[in-house]
């Protein structure tokens, strides 16, 4: 049995343990309260490129939804723009009911186009993530490429036809291929006047703090700043980063500049 002293001594080296872990508990984990919905892009699957984030954000504290988004490996393409923005409310909903009181919405590629579109409809807010930003209707390589499929799927809602499914052009990261879609969800999200791109969807969102992340090597480098961050109401918080990435490793590579940039807010 302990007599009194060396008891007291045990509990005071106990103490100076967990004090001493404390401090760097509460920093790993000081997203506490953060929810977090983050899209993967074209042709992805929740995980896969976007899973090191995903599992950097937890490990900070946040909670973390991956939907399975209408652009997917298995489901592309499933749903109209707009109706995109329902699916998403459904994750917001569902980290909300996990007590989240503090929601951003993020993505990779199409996966961060659908976050700056969320942000242009939805208020409350507490960021915006967009990694390696993609799918741009409007941009002239992509239009030319895909105004065959565009000029088709308006003449078939012209004849009432729109719910019809067809072969239709797309093109992901200057690849082109066919995809089968419906005339009106085609036109939905490739339409260049239509509710997708990102320079239009980034000048009416809310004053919310927006961080853009694009490699070096993506080539969506080359548009800058200007391209759609610049139009996006000023915060103070917002931030353009660039880092040494490619389109598909930008999340990998910037997932720790994505957690402290959270954590500034």
């Amino acid at each position: 049995m302990l007599n009194n002293g060396i008891l007291v001594k045990l509990l005071a080296l106990v103490a100076l343990v967990w004090l001493a872990a404390a401090p760097a508990h509460a920093q790993s984990a000081n997203l506490n309260g953060f929810g977090v919905v983050l899209m993967h892009g074209k042709g992805g699957m929740p995980g896969g490129l976007i899973a090191s984030t995903a599992a950097a954000l937890q490990a900070a504290g946040a909670k973390v939804i991956m939907p399975e988004m209408p652009w997917s490996r298995t489901r592309m393409y499933a749903a109209t723009y707009e109706d995109t923005m329902l699916e998403i409310d459904k994750a917001v909903a569902a980290l909300k009911a996990q007590g989240a009181t503090r929601i951003v919405v993020g993505g990779q590629s199409f996966g961060a186009n659908a976050a700056i579109g969320y942000a242009a409809r939805r208020d409350g807010l507490a960021g915006v993530v967009a990694l390696a930003p993609g799918h741009v209707p409007e941009r002239a390589v992509f239009s030319k490429l895909t105004a065959p499929g565009i000029a088709r799927a308006k003449q078939l809602i012209a004849e009432g036809k729109g719910d019809a499914a067809g072969m239709f052009p797309d093109v992901n990261q200057a690849k082109t291929s066919e995809v089968r879609a419906t005339a009106k969800i085609y036109l939905s999200l490739f339409d260049p006047n239509g509710p997708a791109p990102m320079p239009k969807n980034a000048a009416t969102m809310k004053p919310v703090p927006f961080l853009w992340v694009i490699g070096r090597s993506d080539p969506l480098f080359s548009a800058g700043p200007d391209y759609a961050f610049n139009r996006s109401p000023k915060n103070p918080k917002s931030k353009y980063l660039e880092v040494k990435a490619g389109h598909e490793n930008t999340p990998d590579v910037a997932k720790g500049d994505v957690v402290a940039w959270l954590k500034s807010l």
